[in-house]
């Protein structure tokens, strides 16, 4: 396992970007890690911009900035454009093409299209659990280092409503991520 991994989840406001990156953390804490979490966003209320950087480490971590992330969430082709030149060779960047509609093939890192949005509307009738399964899809993709259960009782605690859906949805994304 990495002494230190980074991921950086974006998009716009509403999506639940924020609070993936609190469960992120939340279970990692639980799991003995050490966590820092750093969010920003603009001053709109829903709609604009949002960033959450997680950074998960066994040791002391010197920085809660994400440099070079391991791992790239992109909700949104603006936060795609920002982001995508951060991620290194070996990192991943996982979209949602409902928000991304372009990629950059030239890039030398991995890329999966995780379809969120429309598994949430499909099976939920409602965009609102496209977080959970884009949880889902980063519990898969961060299970050396993160317990698939104690990801998802994590993210029934920070959002402690719907939970019937919200765990099918992050099953439905744990699923969908092909690694």
């Amino acid at each position: 396992m990495k002494d230190r991994l980074e991921i950086v989840a974006s998009g716009f406001g509403g999506q639940g970007v924020v609070r993936l990156g609190q469960t992120l953390g939340e279970a990692a804490v639980k799991q003995g890690l050490r966590v820092t979490m750093l969010k920003s966003h603009g001053t709109e209320m829903r709609g604009g911009y949002v960033r959450s950087q997680v950074v998960l480490s066994q040791k002391a971590i010197d920085s809660p900035m994400c440099e070079t992330p391991d791992v790239f969430l992109a909700l949104s082709s603006s936060a795609y454009n920002r982001f995508k030149d951060t991620v290194p060779a070996e990192g991943i960047i996982v979209y949602d093409p409902a928000f991304v509609e372009e990629i950059d093939a030239s890039l030398p890192c991995r890329q999966i299209a995780v379809p969120a949005k429309d598994i949430a509307v499909r099976n939920f009738k409602r965009p609102i659990f496209s977080n959970a399964v884009a949880l889902g899809s980063l519990a898969k993709l961060l299970e050396t280092m993160l317990e698939k259960n104690v990801v998802l009782e994590s993210f029934l605690e920070v959002i402690p409503k719907y939970k019937d859906e919200n765990r099918n949805a992050f099953e439905m994304g744990y699923e969908t991520m092909n690694i």
